[in-house]
């Protein structure tokens, strides 16, 4: 009983797998068939059709209103041949091919593969998606990859933009396009010339990804790299990318502009180039407003004047310029430098907590224990104005609890102390000083050969010091005074200093690179508040963007 059971089972398990195999065979044999109605080209209509049974008997010619379906896609035609061995497709004249109510090819002719579903169309071509047209003479459409390609030059539009290039690829599914070699982007505001481009149909963002130029006719971009939204006009752009404005040029690592809001921002190793008026704004972040002419920088910010020969290098944690009554003959700008201001050039250094530059007057305000040098003398007060004329500095003011010193040698100072000074300059050489008002002096008349006689102190009134070649060479008091003449070797020791005498030269800038080496006076050698009214410097730099 038990083996009848164990063959009945064995009767059973053999029925079920030929079963099994029987269905297998039949569901693999129905899916060919499926495979071979899905890759065949099936004729829906011609009005006449030949066959030559001798010469091409796998040839079918067709005529007169001829249609086409190859799985979804749908094709019609004056006149075609259909090769039924490579299953093929040429079509002539009137061509078209619809897939969906979305897509649509035209042209004079058309050779379509059925096996790899490779579309090449030529002559009159044109591909229409939603609202995007593609046209051109010769077009490669692969429906395997939903992707349409040119390759002899061709034009792709939408409601916003006309792209031309010589080589060119459509995705209708992916609503991307790639374009090399001569690309030109049109839109009504500006224009975009690139090598290589990328762009979407859809969001209207241009992709750069080679050399590329973005015109219109109030400024300039190139770059290599970046995004370029046509809808908002707004880029973001890296690879040391430039935005060029009324005769500024604005270089960064990176660089987001804004077209109709009419501003820049550039990151890191940033360059605001004015080739018009010769200065430069520099440092780790820059805004720029177009409109406004409204600039701010910060990090590492410097302002670099180029209109003479030796650059002029002012350096402060932050910068900034206001520009008023734009486009007007009454305009001018007022530049802020704050906080920890140092500056350089080589007949000329500062320092200063904080400084304007006013463009209406022409004149540099140097705010909170500010120091001037010049060659080998120092001047200083609670406020430093500095005149410019044709780029140059012209005279300088110096207010309250003013001191000029002149170093003779490590131990023997000149030193001049008022409540005013006036400085004139020649060439940006020190050339004449007045300081008025409690004038305090220590100096060191000299031979001819330079040899000390010894050490005059006076007071008076009011002091003209005249200069040659950086160094004093006479003076006029008023009233005169005579003063105490000391030898070398009886100098009093505690007459060798006024009593505001300091010596800053371990403040003074060495080189351009040092400006941004922030160096404080010694908290005893700050200047003590006099009875003037404080100057609100918080008023004059606060930051805004205007």
């Amino acid at each position: 009983m038990i083996k009848s059971k164990k063959k009945t089972n064995s009767i059973l398990y053999r029925s079920l797998f030929v079963l099994f195999v029987l269905c297998s065979m039949t569901l693999y044999a129905q899916d060919q068939k499926q495979q071979e109605r899905k890759t065949r080209v099936d004729l829906l209509h011609a009005d006449k059709g030949k066959v030559d049974k001798k010469t091409r008997p796998d040839v079918q010619l067709l005529l007169g209103n001829v249609k086409l379906r190859h799985d979804s896609m749908y094709m019609y035609c004056d006149s075609a041949l259909i090769y039924e061995k490579t299953n093929s497709v040429e079509a002539f004249s009137n061509v078209r091919m619809e897939q969906g109510d979305t897509l649509f090819i035209y042209g004079d002719y058309l050779f379509y593969d059925g096996m790899s579903q490779i579309a090449q169309l030529r002559s009159n071509v044109k591909l229409i998606n939603r609202n995007t047209t593609l046209i051109t003479d010769s077009l490669n459409y692969d429906r395997l990859y939903n992707l349409g390609y040119y390759f002899e030059g061709g034009i792709l539009s939408d409601e916003e933009n006309v792209l031309t290039s010589d080589w060119g690829e459509y995705s209708p599914s992916t609503k991307l396009a790639v374009f090399n070699h001569e690309v030109t982007l049109d839109n009504p505001r500006f224009m975009l010339t690139s090598d290589t481009l990328k762009y979407h149909t859809e969001t209207k963002l241009a992709t750069i990804l080679g050399p590329s130029d973005i015109y219109n006719q109030d400024n300039h971009i190139y770059s290599e790299r970046g995004f370029y939204n046509t809808l908002d006009d707004q880029a973001e752009l890296m690879d040391r990318s430039v935005l060029t404005s009324g005769g500024r040029q604005l270089t960064g690592d990176s660089l987001y502009y804004d077209r109709r809001m009419g501003y820049g921002e550039a990151f890191y190793d940033v360059e605001m180039n004015d080739t018009i008026n010769k200065n430069m704004l520099m440092g780790d972040y820059c805004y720029y407003n177009e409109h406004t002419e409204f600039a701010y920088a910060t990090g590492k910010a410097v302002v670099v004047d180029y209109s003479q020969q030796d650059s002029l290098f002012i350096h402060g944690d932050t910068l900034k310029m206001n520009t008023y009554h734009l486009n007007t003959d009454s305009v001018y700008r007022d530049v802020m430098a704050y906080h920890k201001v140092r500056m350089f050039r080589s007949d000329l250094q500062g320092v200063a907590d904080s400084l304007t530059y006013n463009s209406k007057d022409s004149c540099i305000t140097m705010y909170y224990d500010p120091i001037l040098w010049t060659g080998e003398q120092q001047l200083l007060g609670e406020e430093i104005k500095a005149y410019i004329k044709d780029n140059k500095i012209d005279w300088a003011h110096i207010i309250n609890q003013t001191l000029v010193v002149e170093q003779k040698d490590t131990i023997h100072y000149n030193q001049i102390s008022g409540k005013e000074i006036k400085a004139f300059f020649e060439d940006n050489q020190l050339h004449e000083v007045n300081i008025i008002g409690n004038v305090l002096v220590v100096f060191y008349p000299q031979e001819e050969d330079s040899t000390m006689i010894g050490m005059n102190t006076s007071e008076t009134s009011q002091l003209n010091l005249f200069f040659k070649e950086q160094k004093v060479e006479r003076m006029i008091m008023s009233p005169k005074s005579n003063g105490v003449l000391y030898p070398m070797d009886q100098i009093p020791e505690d007459k060798l200093r006024l009593a505001n005498f300091q010596w800053f030269d371990y403040i003074r800038p060495k080189n351009r690179e040092d400006i941004f080496e922030w160096r404080p006076k010694a908290e005893e050698a700050k200047l003590k508040k006099s009875d003037r009214e404080p100057i609100d410097i918080s008023k004059r730099t606060q930051i805004q963007r205007r």
